[in-house]
């Protein structure tokens, strides 16, 4: 705790609103995209981070780096396919913190930010942005990984699973306090980041 209030925790706020807005939103924007009025309605169509912000989750995830947003409101019966839209919907938060991450590798492999400040926080809004997208798609409930996983399983095997959304945040506690996350999160973090890694190499230096 002695650098609580040092410049690296001060730099966490910043980057998890860049990373939780940029998530929330693209969940609401795809939303709406395919004629689910709900997000608009519920003034999530925005990147204004107070929109998407749950003062609680926001302070567990600078301190404990565990924790949660306000969720998206979707109505999937305006959806012409219902299950491929949750499907889609549930995509897009991972999918825009992997895009946030990429972004930040190339601009840190570019090195246009020498040192100072501004490096620090490229470096944090990168690590923030692979955490998030990695372990939202862990596929327990209220996690998108578990609402991709239930549009691609078959409808019974799927209604199955779907009884496992009232355990699913008891499952995360237990799972953080028993530091056994961390042990499914590493690997599967680490995969990911080789995969950012070789793609940044292969766009930035394939000449």
């Amino acid at each position: 705790m002695a650098n609580f209030f040092g410049p690296e925790m001060l730099l966490r706020i910043p980057a998890l609103l860049i990373a939780i807005t940029f998530h929330e939103y693209a969940h609401a924007k795809v939303s709406d995209a395919m004629g689910d009025p709900t997000p608009r309605w519920t003034g999530r169509l925005s990147l204004n981070p107070m929109a998407h912000l749950d003062p609680v989750g926001l302070l567990m995830l600078w301190i404990f780096r565990f924790g949660w947003a306000k969720p998206v409101q979707i109505n999937p019966s305006y959806y012409r396919d219902p299950k491929k839209g949750i499907l889609l919907v549930s995509l897009a938060g991972p999918l825009s913190n992997l895009f946030l991450a990429f972004i930040t590798m190339v601009l840190i492999k570019l090195n246009l930010f020498f040192s100072g400040i501004l490096s620090t926080f490229i470096h944090i809004l990168f690590v923030y942005n692979l955490v998030l997208a990695v372990f939202n798609l862990i596929p327990i409930p209220p996690l998108d990984g578990s609402k991709i996983l239930m549009s691609l399983l078959p409808g019974r095997q799927g209604y199955v699973f779907s009884q496992m959304e009232a355990y699913g945040p008891l499952i995360l506690i237990l799972l953080v306090y028993f530091g056994l996350l961390n042990i499914i999160l590493d690997p599967l973090i680490t995969f990911v980041h080789i995969g950012l890694d070789t793609l940044s190499n292969l766009i930035l230096f394939r000449f």
